[in-house]
């Protein structure tokens, strides 16, 4: 059975973390199954939840990041659908050397891990509610929510960042980290089903 990361929050399934070497000439070999292994087999034991580590063959550093980094170039590279807009490629690029890149990590995991957790109430609210249509404004109703659990957790490093009024925007939660709640999401989805009618009445 699957478990939670509560570091990163993804799904693993618990089983101890592979070691994975990389040899001069590019070759990954995993040393749990004894067999060279490809970035596309290293991408599905992302997707099956089994955690890795990859070190290079010859000096032991970790550079497992530099790996991941790959797997996603080449899955943005196969010309199907990209996850990463070029919108936001741009924006990441412009903090690299900003003073605020060192938050800019802790930030997208916070966003990533809160998204992760309510995955599975985003999946039924489609398929229920609108089949393979998207719900932009649960979308973009997590990401404030995501914000503002940002913001939370950067006041209680720097008392500073936010005084009363920051407190006020960080949100109306009682605690950071609150995931969406059930009937927050269900309002927000029969707001834009109502819209949706009303467009195709429009239409017609």
């Amino acid at each position: 059975m699957a478990e939670t990361d509560q570091t990163t929050g993804a799904q693993t399934t618990g089983a101890p973390v592979v070691k994975i070497k990389k040899y001069a000439n590019r070759r990954l070999y995993n040393t749990a199954t004894s067999s060279y292994v490809t970035l596309e087999n290293l991408c599905q034991m992302v997707k099956d939840g089994q955690d890795f580590l990859v070190e290079d063959a010859k000096s032991g550093e970790d550079i497992t990041r530099g790996v991941l980094a790959q797997i996603i170039f080449e899955e943005e590279s196969k010309g199907g659908q990209q996850l990463l807009p070029i919108g936001f490629l741009r924006r990441l690029i412009s903090f690299y050397g900003d003073s605020l890149q060192t938050l800019v990590p802790s930030y997208l995991e916070i966003s990533m891990t809160s998204f992760q957790r309510n995955q599975d109430q985003m999946r039924q609210y489609m398929a229920e509610s609108f089949g393979e249509m998207f719900p932009f404004r649960s979308i973009e109703e997590m990401g404030r929510q995501n914000m503002q659990m940002f913001q939370r957790a950067m006041t209680m490093f720097n008392p500073f960042v936010a005084g009363a009024d920051g407190d006020k925007a960080a949100g109306t939660g009682d605690k950071p980290g609150e995931p969406v709640e059930v009937d927050v999401l269900k309002k927000q989805m029969e707001e834009l089903r109502k819209q949706v009618e009303a467009l195709a009445r429009t239409k017609g």
